[in-house]
């Protein structure tokens, strides 16, 4: 008599809080996607390496070999394609150069007690070193590299909007940190940056890692556009005052902390403003109230 064939294991059921959170998470990203042309398919592609590289790099079995099986079986990918990623794993891109060296020169502008005025904010330099001049444009640069030319960097900045010269020739720091007005390059540069880390703060929370990573944010709706301008410019206000005190504090520690072994640790800290009419079509989902059944008005949550 034969046996009856064997059932497949089925599936297990993802928790639908998370699948509603990652649907709503995805909506401004296929919002980008489709902007600049990028189509299911490509994303299709770019997901399956990227599946293959998390599960090859993260979700190893201790003391044992990651197999070609057990990342197939971990991603739903057909091991013919998890084999040919596994040879294609990439690396990391670095960062376009101006915004590395941008984001250095910037911390040691914003940092540094010299680039400091008497109020603790960057200080309008000249831009060539003169007597008389404690500090100048020039020798910030040079203070960070010697082998790029300070003017290069002037007329970057200045083509970017990150700075801009007054009507005395000084040239000022415009926005406080180096967050591009213009340049697609630098502004995907911090978004990717940014974003990953924001997402990977609260994916570590989700997990229940310790200690667990500030992640906070204020909500209110019935708002007018009135309040909303009032709300972002205070929004502003207060945070680039706690970014310059997080930005001061981090670059005396890693003076401090240069020549130490184990110096191997990286932060971010950050601070975000959005406004839209309230919960527009394709932003909020049915199950979209929240878990408590907290009415909808105004709230400071994680």
């Amino acid at each position: 008599m034969s046996q009856p064939a064997a059932q497949p294991t089925p599936l297990p059921v993802p928790p639908r809080s998370i699948v509603t959170a990652v649907r709503r998470l995805l909506r401004p990203i296929v919002r980008l996607l489709l902007t600049h042309q990028i189509t299911f398919p490509y994303l299709a592609r770019l997901l399956k390496a990227v599946y293959v590289e998390l599960a090859e790099r993260e979700f190893r079995l201790e003391g044992r070999p990651q197999t070609t099986t057990r990342v197939s079986l971990l991603t739903g990918i057909h091991r013919k394609d998890v084999k040919r990623l596994r040879s294609e794993l990439p690396h990391e891109e670095a960062p376009p150069p101006m915004v590395s060296l941008g984001a250095q020169l910037v911390a040691v502008w914003m940092g540094d007690p010299a680039y400091l005025d008497e109020s603790g904010r960057p200080r309008r330099l000249a831009r060539h070193a003169a007597a008389g001049e404690p500090v100048s444009f020039e020798g910030l640069v040079q203070s960070v590299s010697k082998d790029i030319r300070p003017r290069a960097v002037l007329d970057e900045w200045l083509n970017l909007g990150v700075a801009r010269l007054g009507s005395d020739g000084r040239v000022e720091l415009n926005t406080g940190a180096f967050t591009p007005d213009r340049g697609l390059d630098e502004k995907a540069f911090f978004f990717g940056r940014n974003l990953h880390d924001h997402v990977a703060a609260g994916v570590a929370n989700l997990r229940g890692e310790r200690p667990s990573h500030p992640d906070r944010a204020v909500y209110y709706d019935g708002l007018s556009a009135e309040s909303v301008a009032e709300l972002r410019t205070l929004a502003e206000r207060l945070g680039m005052e706690a970014l310059h005190a997080v930005n001061r504090r981090a670059r005396e520690l890693s003076l401090r902390d240069r020549d130490r072994s184990d110096a191997e640790q990286r932060m971010t800290f950050g601070i975000y403003f959005y406004a839209a009419p309230a919960d527009p079509a394709g932003d909020r989902d049915a199950e979209g109230t929240p878990p408590s059944g907290e009415p909808e008005g105004g709230r400071l949550g994680a």
